[in-house]
């Protein structure tokens, strides 16, 4: 259950840090923890949810990461108390909440209950996959007020969905609830409320399963390719995998396969 995990996850910190995290198996467990203003976003949280993710990519160990919030929000966006007292809820390289610019090389799943909105819809967004309870909200309101969603909203949705669509619920700023968002292929899975994040860790369990080269480059590849010059898509598509099918975990899972048992990836 999403609802209450900030009470207990510790991993990250002491009790009233705005990030916790947790490992569970080959999973990193991401969780913004600012229950009372919606896990809205300053500084110190964007610090920490750069510092989470630095933490999946160099960890060999890791292979997907899920990010949620506690108290059955999922992010309301900027703190915008914070943004009036002179913050700049970004940081270096990775931007606004330490991931819209540059998120994880590795898989991240979201877990998304309430609501997802503005530059919490965006930090969705920068996330591969999105999990969410049915009564989950998601929407760019930026233009209601004047404002253009800059945090690469604009940039991504498109990307996930037909574009007709994403230019009416940008252009309208219209809230979106996650059963559209799971027909129109936003959402990869749709749970019972306060399911999402259990539905989440499986998911990403399933991808720590595999081999975590070849996760790391499939994702590269996946993300990388549409804006590969077409006569060099195959070649720029082996500078990737070639390293990946001559390492050892890739002998390792071919002999797992013969020998009838699961493989142990060594990450080499």
């Amino acid at each position: 259950m999403t609802e209450g995990l900030g009470g207990s996850l510790g991993e990250g910190g002491a009790m009233g840090s705005p990030v916790h995290t947790e490992v569970r198996g080959g999973v990193l467990l991401i969780v913004l923890n600012r229950p009372e203003i919606k896990n809205a976003i300053n500084t110190e949280t964007a610090e920490a949810v750069a510092a989470a993710l630095d933490r999946l990519d160099s960890d060999p160990a890791l292979t997907c990461g899920v990010l949620t919030g506690a108290g059955g929000t999922f992010c309301a966006g900027m703190d915008l108390k914070a943004f009036l007292a002179g913050e700049r809820p970004s940081v270096p390289v990775r931007g606004f909440a330490g991931i819209v610019e540059r998120p994880s090389d590795k898989p991240l799943v979201a877990a998304v209950e309430g609501a997802a909105v503005a530059g919490g819809f965006e930090i969705a967004l920068a996330c591969d996959l999105v999990v969410a309870g049915e009564s989950a909200r998601f929407g760019l309101p930026e233009v209601r007020r004047g404002l253009v969603a800059a945090g690469g909203g604009l940039l991504r949705l498109a990307e996930r969905i037909p574009t007709a669509i994403a230019m009416e619920w940008a252009l309208t700023g219209a809230l979106v609830g996650a059963q559209r968002a799971f027909e129109v292929g936003l959402v990869n899975r749709l749970t019972p409320d306060g399911g999402a994040l259990d539905a989440a860790v499986e998911l990403a369990s399933a991808i720590a399963a595999n081999g975590p080269l070849a996760v790391r480059a499939s994702k590269q590849i996946l993300r990388d390719s549409s804006g590969w010059p077409m006569a060099e898509r195959f070649d720029l598509m082996r500078e990737i995998s070639l390293p990946v099918r001559a390492s050892e975990d890739a002998r390792e899972g071919a002999r797992a396969f013969t020998e009838k048992r699961p493989p142990v990836w060594r990450g080499i």
